[in-house]
């Protein structure tokens, strides 16, 4: 088995140089390649599944694991050809808690070398840019409206320091900002509110289940659409997601859908996977069961541990 392990060597913080401290002990299980740019792990990903490796390996965040999913895609086949690992070194890791692979280097490293293969739903959206309407794709989660305007302010300093915390500091800001108005369409219904969020597994910012009728391989997106966002709204919604009673929100519809169209009336940013990705409007579809994951061999009862 042929693996590629793409990773940012001048990543920052504490976590990052631990792992770091790691990577150096896989090398003989694989080719390590780095980073050096923004967008560099996509490129990297491409041409990793155009030399044949098996197995593309993404050590960072949800970010970097979207780069690493959107450069094999840009391959024809190379979703169905290879097979996607991840090491979770980013600041929330939602994917990885998805799937419940490990943070211990050494735990997550069995997944990829011993790990079974999932198969889970590959969700894309096309959104408009310089140079047309381009297909994007993503794995877990994406925004628009409050949600991805708070991306666009996070601080990355607050973010390696408090993690989660820098989200919500974020989100304050952009609540205090003019309001975005989005409209989704989906089989024949209209929806609108402030602020929307995309799910293909149950999680969002951690380990809580805001998706909670989520499944990553029953070709459905889950759609949380906020109709309007208040300071009551964020205080109910902070305490839904703290007491896990996120079912019992007022003010939000819920739907699971195939796919969906969403537009705004002013500039309304896109988010995917905690990272800012463009604005309105785009169109929503999904890929069902396309990516091929690298997840751990779970102990019966035991979420996310690996057998001794």
């Amino acid at each position: 088995m042929r693996i590629c392990l793409i990773f940012n060597p001048s990543a920052r913080g504490e976590r990052a140089r631990h792992w770091a401290a790691s990577l150096r002990r896989f090398e003989k299980d694989c080719v390590l390649r780095p980073t050096d740019a923004p967008g560099a792990a996509r490129i990297l990903a491409r041409n990793a599944v155009l030399e044949g490796f098996d197995v593309v390996v993404a050590a960072g965040g949800d970010g970097t694991v979207n780069e690493v999913v959107n450069g094999i895609a840009d391959v024809p086949g190379g979703i169905c050809q290879t097979r996607i690992g991840v090491l979770p070194l980013g600041t929330i890791n939602v994917f990885a808690r998805e799937l419940g692979i490990s943070s211990e280097p050494a735990l997550a490293w069995r997944t990829v070398l011993e790990g079974i293969e999932q198969r889970v739903d590959l969700p894309v959206v096309q959104l408009s840019g310089r140079d047309g309407v381009q297909p994007r794709h993503f794995l877990q989660l994406a925004g628009a409206g409050l949600d991805a305007r708070a991306v666009e302010l996070v601080s990355w300093r607050l973010k390696k320091k408090l993690g989660m915390v820098a989200y919500i500091v974020a989100t304050i800001q952009a609540y205090g900002g003019k309001a975005h108005r989005v409209k989704v369409e989906s089989a024949g219904t209209t929806h609108s509110g402030e602020a929307v969020l995309v799910g293909n597994g149950r999680l969002y910012g951690g380990n809580h289940a805001v998706f909670y009728r989520a499944k990553q391989n029953d070709g459905l997106l889950d759609v949380c659409i906020f109709k309007r966002v208040t300071a009551l709204t964020l205080v109910q919604a902070s305490l839904a997601v703290l007491t896990g009673n996120w079912a019992k929100m007022t003010g939000v519809d819920y739907l699971q859908t195939a796919g969906f169209r969403a537009s705004g009336a002013t500039r309304t940013p896109v988010e995917l996977e905690g990272d800012p990705a463009g604005e309105l409007p785009a169109t929503f579809s999904m890929a069902p069961n396309q990516a091929r994951v690298l997840a751990p061999l779970h102990r019966s009862g035991e979420h996310g541990r690996l057998p001794t």
